[in-house]
């Protein structure tokens, strides 16, 4: 890789990070090669990009300024070397992914390996992060694809990929764990694990377009950590099925009397590369296949 260049992205890696030491195991330098490089560039264009706190690290003016215009040159450096592997026919390259927790751990990993069998010299990055994130991600370039449980709330090419049916989730020791079915009005009347994995939970837009509000005693974007809780009594919760998939807690799941669903999208990058194209066309088509 040009040495220019691996300056830009260590730079990158500093900013999005937040840390030097993050960005160091990120790029698997050591932590004063990133420094280096830092000051490197710092040097050479005789100003100062980034400072450090206690907080971590933040861009200068000056670096506000800059780091968009370092992106965008990173941005084409990965266009260029796509194309000169298109070009020369090898199936190589890196697809970055941004997605959330439950489709990182119940579908990429099948996907991924299905897709090796054709593309073995692939590599891959995943990027975890709520739904926002992942949608600006996308929009900026960070990431080739994204997948969220929500509407884009931004103008970028995306589709709806499958539906993630909602299941009350209740202690095996509860009533309700005997019900054929049960309702919002059912989940109202006890303590509720809420599941919020963005800015607006979609479980709370469930219950307001029905005129409810659960008796919310406890607020989380971790998954695991509402299946804990409802595990040991604590309370019961609505959580979409794609979560409770393997999942090592002892719990019942219910459908519920009029079924909910989540919609899954797939949010993708301008000028995607050739490979890239190719897994996201194979991405759906494994999708669909699975949610017919």
């Amino acid at each position: 890789m040009d040495p220019t260049i691996q300056k830009y992205r260590a730079l990158l890696e500093v900013v999005d990070q937040g840390s030097f030491s993050r960005a160091a195991e990120v790029c698997q330098y050591s932590q004063s090669g990133i420094s280096r490089m830092i000051a490197d560039l710092e040097q050479g264009w005789g100003v100062r990009l980034v400072e450090r706190s206690r907080r971590g690290v933040k861009l200068t003016a000056e670096g506000e300024r800059i780091v968009p215009l370092v992106r965008d040159v990173v941005e084409k450096d990965r266009t260029l070397q796509a194309k000169v592997h298109e070009v020369c026919g090898l199936k190589v390259g890196t697809i970055r992914i941004g997605c959330f927790s439950s489709v990182a751990t119940h579908w990429m990993p099948r996907i991924i390996a299905q897709f090796r069998v054709h593309y073995p010299s692939v590599d891959y990055e995943l990027m975890m992060g709520d739904f926002e994130e992942i949608e600006r991600w996308t929009r900026e370039g960070r990431v080739d694809l994204g997948l969220i449980a929500d509407k884009p709330k931004h103008p970028v090419r995306s589709r709806r990929l499958a539906s993630d049916e909602m299941l009350a989730v209740v202690p095996q020791n509860h009533p309700l764990a005997q019900a054929d079915r049960v309702s919002l009005k059912n989940l109202c009347q006890d303590p509720f694990m809420l599941l919020q994995q963005s800015g607006d939970s979609e479980v709370s837009g469930i219950f307001a377009t029905a005129g409810l509000k659960p008796n919310v005693k406890f607020v989380t974007w971790d998954d695991y950590a509402i299946m804990a809780m409802v595990e040991t009594g604590l309370g019961v919760s609505l959580l979409p099925s794609l979560i409770l998939q393997r999942n090592p807690y002892h719990l019942i799941a219910k459908h519920l009397v009029k079924p909910q669903y989540r919609e899954i999208y797939l949010l993708v990058r301008p000028h995607l590369s050739r490979m890239a194209e190719v897994f996201t066309t194979f991405l759906e088509e494994q999708l669909t296949s699975l949610h017919r």
